[in-house]
């Protein structure tokens, strides 16, 4: 090769190896980083195995068709194991990773962080558990319960019992059972303010972590209390010991309903089966069952890559609150891409596009979300299914309670709490 001819190659494997190293940071620079924290071998992982990969598979699914307007999404996960040193260990490293949201698992978790998130403007969502006031955006402006608190999970479960009681609870009497830590204590001023309202009785049974007996308080309820409705509020392997416990002990399932992290196949199948929790109300902020249209894309997704569906979508309660929490941070971040005209969007950029989410649905498994600046919590809709042959059958559509009450209760706490 003569020296003029060896330039000419040296020229253009260079323009080649630009163009590659360019294309590779085109490439780069077109995915969009999330934080991921999961719980799949800790005291709630009987949630977390179901409801992460449900996260993966709807991400997995949008990337499938070319992503978010062009930009892929990625989700980071590591295993929390249910620990605070190890959430924020993840959240530090998504940020230096330059995560633009972060998708926080557990209350403890939630509190641990929120602080962090309010000084590096990173929106975290909290779907269905958290610090409660965080449904007022006035105060928590970065962070998105995007799924009804337990404050709206309490009401919502009050105003099923009073239904179900024949539309007064006036002289009636409810059992709240609960695991005692923030989270299992924190309905409990609302339950106490619609006790004075609707003129029930009501007595609290705390179970205490890590919550793997529950015999003294289901003997407490049935032979001493006798309440007229339950509330279970109990989480791990805590609810599927209630229903069991109520069982056996002759108190009719019909008059119990499971907060959302009492609510899950695996809780039900572990209390022995659909036959021995026939009648037990459960409650959805996400829709329960496969008859979406989004369930069905990602099996036809799974089914062209020849590739059987995950175990984890037959456990729909949390499988497809995965689906809610992604398909939320999604929505943000198209709404985000709006915002800087397809460019990359900062972290503060998908902030105020949670805020412009208007009626989201996606064909049903999701409420009819509406976050604004300040309602973070979309609305505080849920749903109520009742265990009935080999499955859960819709009680009830979207609905939502005593809403002036749970809203007037964040805006107080959260006066409060800034105040501090």
């Amino acid at each position: 090769m003569s020296p003029t001819s060896r330039l000419v190659f040296a020229a253009s494997a260079g323009i080649v190896a630009s163009l590659a190293c360019a294309g590779l940071a085109q490439a780069a620079q077109k995915t969009i980083l999330l934080g991921m924290q999961c719980d799949r071998t800790g005291p709630t992982e009987i949630v977390g195995t179901s409801l992460c990969p449900g996260i993966h598979d709807y991400i997995a699914l949008v990337n499938s068709k070319g992503g978010v307007d062009g930009w892929k999404i990625r989700a980071d996960e590591i295993d929390t194991e249910y620990k605070v040193p190890p959430a924020v260990e993840e959240y530090e490293r998504a940020k230096e990773q330059g995560a633009v949201g972060i998708m926080i698992y557990g209350t403890p978790q939630t509190e641990a962080l929120n602080a962090k998130l309010e000084v590096d403007h990173i929106p975290g969502t909290s779907p269905g558990f958290g610090i409660a006031a965080s449904s007022d955006g006035k105060y928590y402006p970065y962070l998105f319960p995007i799924a009804a608190t337990y404050w709206s999970q309490a009401a919502a479960a009050v105003k099923f019992a009073k239904d179900q009681l024949g539309g007064s609870l006036k002289g009636k009497k409810i059992a709240y059972i609960y695991f005692d830590n923030p989270a299992g204590r924190e309905p409990l001023p609302i339950l106490n303010a619609l006790k004075r309202r609707e003129g029930f009785q009501l007595r609290d049974f705390a179970v205490p972590p890590p919550g793997v007996d529950v015999s003294a308080q289901v003997l407490a309820i049935t032979q001493s209390y006798h309440p007229d409705f339950v509330i279970s509020h109990t989480f791990g392997k805590s609810p599927s010991l209630v229903i069991k416990g109520l069982k056996e002990n002759g108190y009719p399932l019909t008059h119990v309903v499971g907060l959302v992290w009492a609510s899950g196949e695996p809780d039900i199948k572990a209390a022995g089966g659909w036959g021995a929790a026939q009648g037990y109300n459960t409650m959805q902020f996400a829709g329960a069952g496969e008859n979406y249209p989004v369930i069905r894309e990602i099996k036809a997704m799974y089914k062209k890559e020849g590739k059987a569906p995950p175990a984890a979508m037959k456990n729909t309660v949390y499988y497809n609150r995965g689906i809610l929490q992604a398909a939320t941070f999604v929505a943000a971040i198209r709404n985000a891409l709006k915002l800087t005209h397809g460019q990359k969007p900062t972290s503060v950029d998908v902030r105020k596009g949670f805020e412009m989410i208007r009626h989201f649905a996606l064909g049903g498994i999701v409420p009819p979300l509406t976050i604004t600046a300040s309602d973070h919590e979309g609305g505080g809709w849920v749903q109520i299914f009742r265990v009935e042959g080999k499955g859960l059958k819709k009680l009830t559509p979207w609905f939502r309670a005593y809403r002036k009450v749970v809203v007037a209760k964040a805006e107080r706490t959260a006066q409060e709490m800034a105040a501090k």
